[in-house]
């Protein structure tokens, strides 16, 4: 499978704007390595403000994920979540997370955010609105000027490239998003840049393929037998999706707080941009082999329903990785679909 790398030079629409009254004062980072292994920064600070601390913005799959990843590893990490059934779901976990409307921030909860040395922003624009944080610019840079945080990183998509006729794309490629969605995912990756500049924070942006994992994949989809929502019927018609695992985005989020970046925006992608189709028929085949019956009670016309959407080349690209891997020397754990999949249907138990 073919990878693709280019040069360029990076482009943004939207220009920084600096504000040097608001920048911290320089501080040199050292590293803290705990008894587990973990290197990671540290401040001048001491006591409760020399932990690392997480917070994350959005409590969806990937913050789950991130969070129980840093736990295990001695962070103290929090996050939030907008209802009090996925609350409680996630605390069953053993997670720390609070309700918060970001279109209505707390004090309570920005205050509480002083207390962190990292900020991960999983929170999704909304359409009319944008980016529901950057709204509250002024209460975000009082909150971030007076906090402890040392790193941002803003989760955004591999949809800001738009329509490139199955081009190859890399981080200097010239953004240009065709849909709603995608132009304010461009909007709000500037705008998280641009604060944590302007308030002295070490800032990225992660463009993520398509993410799968466990329990959301493939594999998860068939075994639930459930339809096909109206978007991933569209999404079948692809020859090519960018795509990665949870856990090479949580290896990518690690390799960032711990090295010195070069750039400000990263691909988090696999080697193999695949087509869901191709996708699909490698899923069915590991769950036919696992669970025969499962399958058997899928008929013909469900396995073939859908692969039949016509082919076409409009908004797609495949993404490089190469700064990923060359500037964060993030070695994929599921360089393909094909082995991330296995790795799911190995961890799943009897799925009746």
């Amino acid at each position: 499978m073919e990878i693709c790398q280019l040069s360029g030079h990076f482009f943004s629409g939207i220009p920084l704007q600096f504000n040097h009254r608001l920048r911290k004062s320089a501080r040199t980072p050292k590293f803290l390595t705990y008894a587990n292994g973990v290197s990671c920064y540290q401040t001048e600070k001491t006591g409760q403000d020399s932990q690392n601390r997480m917070f994350i913005l959005g409590m969806g799959f990937v913050g789950q994920f991130f969070a129980e990843e840093l736990r295990n590893e001695g962070w103290i990490v929090s996050g939030t979540c907008t209802s009090m059934k996925k609350r409680n779901e996630i605390q069953e976990r053993g997670l720390d997370v609070l309700l918060f409307d970001a279109n209505q921030p707390e004090m309570g909860t920005m205050n509480t955010l002083k207390s962190y040395t990292h900020l991960l922003v999983s929170i999704p624009p909304i359409m009319g609105i944008g980016d529901p944080m950057l709204q509250h610019g002024e209460l975000l840079r009082s909150t971030m000027i007076d906090g402890n945080l040392q790193w941002l990183c803003y989760l955004s998509s591999t949809s800001v490239y738009g329509d490139c006729g199955g081009a190859c794309v890399d981080e200097d490629f010239l953004a240009s998003p065709t849909n709603e969605m995608a132009k304010l995912r461009l909007v709000a990756e500037q705008g998280w840049l641009n604060l944590a500049h302007d308030v002295g924070i070490k800032a990225q942006v992660f463009r993520l393929g398509g993410i799968y994992g466990p329990g959301r994949s493939a594999v998860d989809t068939i075994i639930k037998q459930g339809p096909l929502s109206e978007s991933q019927k569209r999404r079948v018609a692809k020859q090519f999706t960018s795509r990665v695992h949870v856990a090479d985005i949580c290896q990518a989020l690690k390799a960032s707080i711990r090295i010195q970046l070069s750039r400000r925006i990263y691909n988090i992608v696999d080697d193999d941009p695949a087509s869901r189709k191709e996708v699909f028929a490698y899923a069915l085949d590991l769950v036919e082999k696992k669970w025969p019956s499962l399958v058997k009670e899928i008929t013909s016309h469900e396995r073939a329903e859908p692969f039949v959407q016509k082919t076409t080349l409009k908004g797609e690209k495949r993404v490089s990785n190469a700064h990923m891997k060359n500037e964060l020397a993030v070695q994929l754990l599921y360089p393909s679909y094909k082995s991330g999949l296995q790795s799911i249907i190995d961890q799943i138990g009897n799925p009746f």
